[in-house]
């Protein structure tokens, strides 16, 4: 073998039950680039605040996702993988990693290297670099290779949110919703906490940066700066009109993580009398537990109760033909 391409997404448990879903939750919010607090204090709010408390309400939510085919984020991930295989040649192979659960990146690596391949290719499956996502998915990759004997030549394929192909596949996804039948198009990204942003330009305030507007000099891998740049492109692609459309951040923790929040958002919207709202989450490129039921059914119920006929969330890029190969064009670049 010639090429091991490793596609990593986020994780998922192995079942919907609470045996599954605790210590799931655990690695989860255990890594140190998620909750960003000493290792001691992180360990306690974890193991005996977090998980206790929210695995009974999780497991009922991952329930609600859960299909006959198991969790759908895992099994879309490998029908993704299947399809790139068929796409390129003999030499090349595609597999799939979890940074949190099965099958781990340790597992998949070590079958990638069983191969020995000329050249790994390591490919975070976040379009936005964060630390919480990309950083940990390259960390954990290295922490395991750097225990090998044999090395083979590495990449890693960083953020791709203005990738030409990027853009086009979710241009081609948004289209096939109308877009120009809904009164609102709501951008909603996967939320941070705000000192994560701080942490990549601490002497820029947040509350001061022009990034709705346009990209900041210092904006290259502020995860906030590269949701907004995505949204003004997929404006564009999708000739949405600015006033007719607007961005949120979803799935927050706490009261300090990036704004407007998007349930908010949905809540305003309603009020304001938009009767048809079409959700977009371009963060996520596998549709998984924040899209099919945080927006899917939680923000629809939401959006009804206060006014709203219609809540349709765009589906993600999935395993589209189209998204295997415009990730094999990102792959190449």
């Amino acid at each position: 073998m010639q090429k091991a391409i490793v596609l990593i997404n986020v994780g998922t448990p192995d079942t919907p039950k609470t045996k599954d879903v605790r210590p799931y939750l655990r690695e989860f919010l255990g890594d140190k680039r998620v909750i960003d607090i000493p290792t001691i204090p992180r360990w306690i709010l974890v193991n005996l605040i977090i998980a206790p408390f929210r695995t009974p309400k999780s497991a009922k939510l991952y329930d609600q996702l859960w299909t006959e085919k198991g969790s759908p984020l895992r099994y879309i991930s490998e029908d993704l993988a299947q399809k790139m295989q068929q796409l390129v040649d003999e030499n090349t192979g595609v597999s799939v990693a979890m940074r949190y659960g099965n099958p781990s990146i340790k597992h998949v690596l070590e079958k990638a290297l069983q191969q020995q391949p000329d050249e790994l290719i390591i490919v975070p499956l976040y379009p936005h670099y964060a630390e919480s996502t990309t950083g940990t998915v390259v960390e954990s990759c290295f922490e395991y290779l750097k225990k090998q004997v044999v090395i083979p030549k590495i990449k890693v394929v960083g953020q791709f949110y203005e990738h030409p192909a990027f853009i086009e596949a979710f241009r081609q996804k948004i289209s096939s919703f109308q877009p120009e039948e809904y009164d609102h198009i709501l951008f909603s990204y996967h939320g941070l906490p705000e000192s994560h942003i701080k942490r990549i330009h601490p002497e820029n305030a947040i509350e001061s940066c022009n990034c709705q507007q346009e990209m900041p000099a210092y904006g290259k891998h502020c995860y906030r700066a590269t949701c907004y740049a995505t949204t003004r492109l997929l404006q564009a692609a999708c000739d949405i009109p600015e006033h007719n459309s607007s961005v949120a951040f979803q799935s927050r923790l706490t009261k300090k993580w990036l704004r407007p929040f998007a349930d908010e958002q949905v809540v305003e919207l309603a009020k304001k009398g938009v009767k048809k709202l079409l959700v977009v989450a371009p963060a996520f490129v596998t549709d998984c537990l924040e899209t099919s039921v945080e927006i899917g059914i939680e923000y629809e119920e939401l959006f009804k109760k206060y006014g709203g006929e219609k809540l349709q969330l765009v589906s993600s890029l999935n395993a589209e033909t189209y998204w295997a190969e415009g990730l094999l064009e990102i792959i190449d670049t």
